[in-house]
């Protein structure tokens, strides 16, 4: 039986009159590379969020490796690092490559600058961008600054070094980027998780297809504020629920409301 790393138990959450999450039961285990899937604006990237420590739910209980999790991340540390790799990279603009990757290092921690620079170039390395610490965000192409952030997000914890984030989640890592950038980036998901050892377990909230396909185990399909199907990546294609068949499909008939 594998370990449970990430539960939500009972998750809503509105904005105003909104109802984002309503009584969402979510869990991640050790090992997953789990896909959250659904139309726009279902809350999927606040569950990512909530998990994240970034957002609180308006009720619910949050469990991290079986310890229950109180307010924010900053209000008391989870017992496993999690790292968050944001949808637009969210790079400082005036900083360097070097200074955007090792930024809470550089700014949180009392590591010799040589130091940083050298842990820098090895993540800088791990995710295939040699050579360009120097360089600043607008002289990156998409698909370099998603990488970028990739980068930054394995160095989290500044205490040890030694080891990157137990549980990495993605916010729409290919949005934006040609079929071969999302190839790119695909591809380094998996090795990051698979052969290099960065992370084991992952989440990845995305609409893409190609994305869902080649980095996701199992998914979890999110309407209407709740958990509405889950299964394996095989399944997408034999299950007959009404909601997965028009949402791979494109269609826009059937149960899934179409705004506008």
């Amino acid at each position: 039986m594998k370990e449970p790393l990430i539960e939500l138990k009972g998750i809503f959450k509105s904005f105003g009159s909104n109802k984002v999450l309503d009584n969402v039961d979510l869990t991640i285990y050790r090992g997953e590379a789990v896909g959250i899937i659904g139309p726009s604006g279902t809350g999927k990237s606040t569950v990512l969020r909530i998990i994240a420590g970034l957002m609180t739910p308006d009720a619910g209980e949050i469990y991290v490796q079986g310890v229950r999790r109180n307010g924010l991340i900053e209000d008391g540390a989870d017992p496993i690092d999690i790292g968050m790799v944001f949808q637009q990279a969210a790079l400082f603009d005036s900083l360097t490559v070097d200074e955007n990757v090792g930024f809470l290092l550089y700014q949180h921690s009392k590591i010799p600058r040589s130091r940083i620079r050298q842990i820098v170039k090895e993540k800088l390395d791990m995710v295939g961008l040699p050579g360009i610490s120097h360089l600043y965000p607008a002289e990156l192409s998409g698909g370099m600054r998603k990488r970028v952030s990739f980068a930054r997000a394995i160095i989290s914890n500044p205490e040890n070094l030694s080891e990157g984030p137990e549980v990495l989640l993605y916010d729409e890592p290919t949005a934006g980027l040609d079929p071969i950038a999302s190839t790119v980036i695909e591809d380094l998901i998996r090795q990051l998780q698979l052969t290099q050892g960065v992370c084991s377990t992952y989440a990845i909230v995305t609409h893409q297809d190609s994305t869902i396909r080649r980095t996701t185990d199992r998914l979890i399909f999110l309407y209407q504020g709740k958990v509405q199907w889950q299964g394996t990546v095989s399944d997408i294609d034999s299950t007959e629920n009404p909601l997965i068949r028009q949402f791979v499909s494109g269609s826009v008939k059937g149960p899934i409301q179409v705004a506008g």
